[in-house]
């Protein structure tokens, strides 16, 4: 693996990681870095952190300041958002989905589509239907996607990058690694870009 390629590692039901998945494939082009998209089961890391019973909305207060920082820096980035009316939604088809889509190429298309429908659309990205249209959209075959994306060797490669992410130290998403160096949050894309080409 070149040590300059910076690896985004996300869950569509987090809501930071929309941030930086709406935006990611264009800073790093622009930064000249190398970019790898390795979606994993944030839940599982969290269970397995012992917080699965951490989440913000133990916190109302901290739940609403969420809400509302995810709009002002939407804003400050350019695209849309809308608070979603349920959340978390279930993410794991589209998690599944997004693997095979990176070793088809076009992963960084779906990965926009799909944080938009969740975050900026309110659509429910757990449903069949509203992925076979995120594909479609992506000019994909939605019946092929969807078949492959139950396929075992897709499933298997969900939980070893979420293996992968506990055995790195991950505890959160987005999460961004370069080599063995970690950085954690959509506010730290930046400094994982400038570390990225310093390497």
């Amino acid at each position: 693996m070149a040590e300059n390629k910076l690896i985004f590692w996300f869950d569509f039901t987090s809501t930071y990681s929309f941030l930086s998945g709406m935006r990611i494939e264009e800073a790093a082009r622009q930064a000249g870095v190398s970019l790898e998209y390795r979606p994993f089961l944030l839940g599982v890391v969290l269970r397995e952190r012992g917080w699965e019973n951490k989440g913000p909305a133990e916190f109302p207060v901290k739940v609403a300041y969420m809400w509302r920082d995810l709009e002002r820096r939407a804003a400050q980035y350019g695209f849309g958002f809308r608070k979603p009316s349920v959340f978390p939604r279930h993410s794991l088809l589209a998690d599944r989905v997004a693997i095979h889509a990176a070793a088809q190429g076009w992963v960084a298309a779906f990965t926009r589509a799909c944080f938009a429908a969740n975050f900026a659309d309110d659509r429910d990205i757990s449903d069949e239907a509203v992925l076979a249209d995120l594909i479609a959209s992506c000019g994909q075959d939605a019946a092929q996607v969807l078949a492959a994306a139950v396929s075992q060797p897709v499933k298997d490669r969900l939980k070893t990058n979420t293996a992968e992410a506990l055995s790195r130290g991950i505890f959160g998403a987005p999460s961004f690694t370069v080599g063995e160096e970690l950085f954690w949050g959509d506010d730290r894309l930046e400094d994982a870009l400038a570390w990225a080409k310093s390497v």
